[in-house]
C-alpha cells in the first residue's frame, strides 16, 4: 500500500513539474503570440463596433422616418447648379438665340420679301419697255444695214420670248370661267378641298421646279452660238413648251386662289382653320430633321418664296371679293380679320419652325445675317457686271414671276374696267406709279445690299478677279499630278468661310494691274512644295468644306444659277 501511495505522489509531482515548465515556455512565448493576434482582436473588436454602429444606426434611422422631417428635407434640398455652370450657361444661351430668331428672321424675309417684289415688278414695268426697243431695233435695224451683226442681243432675244409668253397666256386665260370654276369648288366637301389644297401646294413645287428649267431651256436654245453643232429638237418647240407651262401654272395658282376665297366665303370659317392648320405641318415635316446652314439657307428661300406668294393670292382674294360688292370699302373690313389671321399663321409657323430648328441643329442666329449677306451679294455682284438680278434672284428662291403676273394681269383687267379717257388717264398714272415704286425699290435695295456685304467684310470680292497666284503658281499647279479635276476652274480655292464666293473664269473682270512675266522667278521651291501641300489639303476637304455661295446655287427645287 505504502509503494502505491508513494508512486501516486510521485506522479502527481511528476505532472506538476511538467504543468510549471509548460507555464513557463508559455509564458516566454506569450509576447510573440500577442504581437501576432494583435490585429485579428483588434479587427474583432472593430467589427464588433461596427455592427454595433450599424445597429445604432439602423434604430436611429428607424426613429427618425417621420413626415416633418421628410418635409423639411424635401423643402431645404439643392438643385446642384453650381456643378455644372458650362452646361447651363450653354442652356442660357439656346434660349437667348430662340429669343432672337423672331427679329433675325423677319429681317431676312423682309430683304427676301422686296427682292421678290423688285423681280415681280419688273414685270411689269421695265419688260413692256424693253421689248417695245427691241421690236424698234429689229423694224428698223434692215433698214440701217447689218454689217455682219446679230438681229437682236441674246439680252433683247430673252426680252421678246417673256413678251409673248405672256401675251398669249393673257389671251389663253381669257377661256377660263372664274366663275364657274368658284361655283365648282365652292360645292364640294371640306374634307376634299383640304386634299385638294394640299395636292396644289406640292403641286406649285414641283411646277416651279421644272418651269425654270424650260424656260432656261428655251433662251439658251434662242441665244446658243449657230457655231456650235445642233443638239436640241429647236426654238419653236420649246416655246410651245414655256408656253403652256406658264398657262398650266397659271391655271394651278388660279384654282389655289379660288379654294382660297371659297375658304374666307364660307360661313362657319371652318375650312380656312383647317388651311391654317395645314401650316403647322409644316413644323412636324421638318423640325426633327438634321439641318446644315446650307440647308437651312435653302429652306429659308422657299419661305421667303412661299410668303410673297401668299400674300398675292391674299391680292388676288380680295380684289374679286370687292368686285362682288361693286367695290363697296365696308366689305374690306370684313375681309381683313381673316388676311391678318392667314398672315399671323404663316408669321407664327416660319418663327416656331426656325426657332426649333436653329435650336435642335445649334445653329446660332447670326447665320439668317449671313443669309442676308449672300442675298446682297448676288445683288450688288450682279449690278456690277450689268446683268439681270431678278434671274437669279428667281432661281435662288425658285421663284418664277411670269405665271402669277399673267394671272393677276386676268384677274385685274377683269374685275377694273378701263372706259373713257379719265379711266386711260389713271391708268397710265397708275402705271407711271408702278415705274417709279420700282425704280425706288431698286435704289433702296441697292443701296441696303452694299451695307450689307461691307457689314459681312465682302465687298472684296466683288472686285476679285483671280484668286492671288502668279504665273508661276499656275505653272506649278498644272505641272503637279495634283490639279483641279476638268470642268472647275483650276485656281478655284473653296473655303470654309460661309461669305466666300466662287470665281469663274469666263466672268471675271480683266485684272486691275497687269502681271508682269518676271514674277514667274519669284517663286521658289520651297513655295511650289507648299502649294502641292494646299492641292492635297484642297483635294481631301474639297467635298466636305463647300462654301455657302457655291451650295445654295441649288434651290430647293434643285434649279442652278449659270
Amino acid at each position: 500500500m505504502a509503494d502505491t501511495v508513494a508512486a501516486g505522489l510521485g506522479e502527481e509531482k511528476e505532472t506538476e513539474n511538467e504543468d510549471k515548465e509548460r507555464e513557463k515556455q508559455a509564458g516566454i512565448s506569450k509576447p510573440k503570440s500577442e504581437k501576432s493576434s494583435s490585429p485579428s482582436e483588434v479587427t474583432e473588436t472593430l467589427g464588433f463596433y461596427e455592427r454595433k454602429a450599424v445597429k445604432q444606426e439602423k434604430k436611429r434611422s428607424l426613429s427618425d422616418l417621420s413626415l416633418l422631417r421628410f418635409i423639411s428635407a424635401e423643402l431645404t434640398r439643392g438643385y446642384f447648379l453650381e456643378h455644372n455652370e458650362a452646361k447651363y450657361t450653354e442652356r442660357r444661351e439656346r434660349v437667348y438665340t430662340c429669343m432672337r430668331i423672331p427679329r433675325e428672321l423677319e429681317k431676312l424675309m423682309f430683304f427676301g420679301f422686296f427682292l421678290c417684289l423688285d423681280a415681280f415688278l419688273y414685270v411689269f414695268t421695265l419688260l413692256p419697255l424693253r421689248v417695245i426697243l427691241a421690236l424698234i431695233r429689229l423694224l428698223t435695224l434692215p433698214c440701217c444695214g447689218l454689217n455682219g451683226t446679230r438681229l437682236l442681243q441674246p439680252a433683247q432675244v430673252c426680252d421678246v420670248l417673256k413678251g409673248f409668253i405672256m401675251v398669249i397666256c393673257y389671251f389663253m386665260m381669257h377661256y377660263v370661267d372664274y366663275s364657274m370654276m368658284y361655283h365648282l369648288i365652292r360645292g364640294q366637301s371640306v374634307i376634299k378641298l383640304y386634299i385638294i389644297y394640299n395636292m396644289l401646294e406640292v403641286a406649285d413645287r414641283l411646277f416651279s421646279s421644272f418651269g425654270q428649267d424650260i424656260l432656261d431651256a428655251l433662251y439658251w436654245t434662242a441665244t446658243e452660238p449657230k457655231e456650235k453643232k445642233r443638239a436640241h429638237i429647236g426654238v419653236i418647240p420649246h416655246f410651245f413648251m414655256a408656253v403652256l407651262y406658264v398657262f398650266l401654272h397659271a391655271i394651278l395658282i388660279m384654282v389655289q386662289a379660288t379654294t382660297l376665297n371659297v375658304a374666307f366665303n364660307s360661313h362657319n370659317k371652318s375650312l380656312l382653320t383647317i388651311m391654317m392648320s395645314n401650316n403647322f405641318v409644316e413644323i412636324k415635316g421638318s423640325v426633327f430633321k438634321k439641318f446644315e446652314k446650307n440647308n437651312l439657307f435653302q429652306m429659308s428661300n422657299s419661305d421667303i418664296k412661299e410668303r410673297f406668294t401668299n400674300y398675292i393670292l391674299l391680292l388676288i382674294v380680295c380684289l374679286r371679293n370687292m368686285e362682288q360688292f361693286s367695290w363697296n370699302p365696308d366689305h374690306l373690313w370684313v375681309l381683313f380679320p381673316d388676311v391678318c389671321m392667314v398672315i399671323a399663321s404663316e408669321i407664327t409657323v416660319d418663327v416656331v419652325k426656325h426657332a426649333f430648328i436653329t435650336k435642335f441643329n445649334d445653329i446660332t442666329a447670326d447665320v439668317y445675317s449671313e443669309y442676308r449677306a449672300s442675298l446682297a451679294f448676288d445683288l450688288v455682284s450682279s449690278r456690277q457686271k450689268n446683268v439681270d438680278y431678278s434671274d437669279s434672284v428667281s432661281r435662288r428662291m425658285g421663284f418664277i414671276p411670269l405665271p402669277l403676273a399673267v394671272l393677276l394681269t386676268r384677274v385685274v383687267t377683269s374685275s377694273v374696267k378701263v372706259q373713257g379717257s379719265l379711266a386711260l388717264v389713271c391708268a397710265l398714272l397708275f402705271y407711271l406709279g408702278m415705274i417709279t415704286l420700282k425704280v425706288l425699290n431698286s435704289i433702296v435695295l441697292l443701296g441696303k445690299s452694299c451695307l450689307y456685304v461691307k457689314e459681312a467684310k465682302m465687298e472684296e470680292k466683288l472686285f476679285q478677279n483671280q484668286p492671288a497666284a502668279t504665273p508661276g503658281k499656275q505653272a506649278s499647279k498644272s505641272k503637279n499630278k495634283f490639279s483641279a479635276p476638268p470642268g472647275d476652274p483650276g485656281d478655284e480655292s473653296l473655303s470654309a468661310s460661309i461669305t466666300s464666293q466662287p470665281v469663274h473664269q469666263s466672268e471675271t473682270p480683266s485684272p486691275l494691274l497687269p502681271n508682269s512675266n518676271s514674277d514667274q522667278f519669284l517663286t521658289t521651291p520651297d513655295a511650289e512644295e507648299k502649294d502641292i501641300a494646299q492641292d492635297r489639303s484642297e483635294l481631301k476637304h474639297r467635298a466636305s468644306k463647300k462654301d455657302l455661295l457655291e451650295i445654295d446655287r441649288f434651290t430647293i427645287c434643285g434649279n442652278r444659277i449659270d
